[in-house]
């Protein structure tokens, strides 16, 4: 069993969510930390423990930045991390499982199963750091988690999506 450290500066935290009913806005989270215990002997004995600085989002738009970190949305002067502590891992085969625990969002705890790819290890060439590469793709029901901030649209419909479509892309860095 080996430990790994989520490096924040090759990870990301992305998301879509449709808008208007027509198109996804996508945005990401930069700033993600954590550790993972791996044990590819039997994957029943990983775990995940990981922290998103909510602060770090970033859609390419500050207005739209600046509207979902509000109270409108994620609540970021009162709830600053997105957290995720793994309760379960299920292995699929040797390069994928499916990772449950209890995510949470804007104060609101709620348990998530995501499905997650690994790879590696592998040997920087910069230095020798030992590396594992971790993609996990889940959808959240942002109601669930107290973030229900909506326009009506003219068709009865609502300006954005419930459903947010997650894809987290992890490099972690075997520790010493």
């Amino acid at each position: 069993m080996s430990t790994w450290i989520i490096d924040p500066d090759h990870s990301v935290a992305a998301f879509a969510v449709k808008h208007l009913k027509i198109a996804d806005v996508r945005g990401q989270f930069n700033r993600i930390r954590g550790t993972i215990t791996f044990d590819p002997a039997d994957i029943s004995k990983s775990s995940v423990e990981a922290a998103i600085d909510a602060a770090g989002l970033l859609t390419g738009i500050k207005k739209r930045d600046d509207h979902v970190m509000s109270a409108d949305f994620i609540g970021v002067s009162t709830y600053p991390i997105i957290t995720f502590r793994s309760t379960k891992v299920e292995g699929a085969d040797a390069e994928r499982a499916k990772l449950t625990g209890d995510l949470m969002i804007h104060g609101i705890t709620r348990p998530v199963t995501m499905d997650v790819a690994f790879s590696g290890p592998v040997k920087s060439p910069f230095g020798g750091e030992v590396t594992m590469g971790f993609r996990a793709v889940l959808t959240i029901d942002r109601f669930a988690f107290g973030v229900t901030w909506n326009e009506i649209m003219e068709d009865g419909g609502f300006m954005i999506d419930k459903d947010v479509h997650i894809t987290i892309d992890i490099e972690a860095d075997l520790k010493e």
